[in-house]
């Protein structure tokens, strides 16, 4: 599924256009987005939880040369499965 075809979903299961339903989706990905931003953590009772995590700089390869690289410290974003959702899928 990409974001077209939640588009088409939630237009369908909530009886609204397309466009409205657009809004709508990109609404909850950029309050998700904002609340990362800002540190916080997105969760979602029965589906899961979105946080982020720190990741220091390190030292890497490159897998062609084999020389060492400096890999930049980054934010990284997690997702844990809530368990109903986990429960659901299996």
């Amino acid at each position: 599924m990409n974001k077209g075809d939640l588009i088409d979903v939630v237009a369908d299961k909530a009886g609204i256009s397309k466009a409205q339903a657009g809004d709508a989706v990109a609404a909850v990905f950029g309050a998700i987005e904002g609340t990362l931003k800002k540190g916080g953590k997105a969760a979602f009772i029965g589906f899961g939880t979105f946080s982020t995590n720190r990741r220091a700089a390190r030292d890497g390869r490159n897998p062609a040369t084999g020389a060492t690289i400096k890999i930049p410290a980054k934010t990284m974003v997690k997702f844990k499965a809530g368990k109903a959702l986990s429960e659901a899928v299996n």
